[in-house]
């Protein structure tokens, strides 16, 4: 029987760019899921740089949180609902006060994944574009 072997997809830009914070990377995820609803191909090298993973990457370190319940289901249902809306909850808007818990707990949680994974710039990196040259 043949084995399946996975290839990993070429990067065909030279500039890396790691996303701010792990909300930055979650809303990015969000729209390259939409895009795949919708039957979009998605692809992020048309704006000259590309992040420092594949979407199905952010959902995967969310599932793995879950799977270690270091997360919930209120979690899940808090980041898909604000995701999808491409807004963080707010505050100052009746009834998102928990939201914003949630949300909150929730990135947090996934900082540390995302910033081993180089997915997100490290505290060190901030505020600095790092570039990184693939060949």
């Amino acid at each position: 029987m043949a084995r399946l072997r996975l290839i990993p997809k070429p990067i065909s830009v030279k500039n890396v760019i790691p996303f701010k914070d792990a909300a930055e990377a979650w809303f990015w995820y969000v729209r390259a899921e939409r895009l795949r609803r919708e039957g979009v191909r998605f692809s992020d090298t048309d704006s000259g740089y590309t992040r420092p993973c594949l979407p199905d990457d952010i959902y995967c370190a969310v599932m793995r949180l879950r799977a270690r319940r270091l997360i919930g289901a209120q979690h899940l249902k808090v980041l898909a609902e604000f995701g999808w809306r491409e807004s963080p909850p707010d505050s100052r808007v009746s009834g998102e006060e928990g939201s914003v818990i949630l949300w909150n707990d929730a990135l947090d949680r996934l900082t540390t994944p995302l910033k081993e994974k180089g997915i997100v710039s490290r505290e060190d990196e901030q505020g600095v574009h790092i570039c990184h040259e693939l060949y």
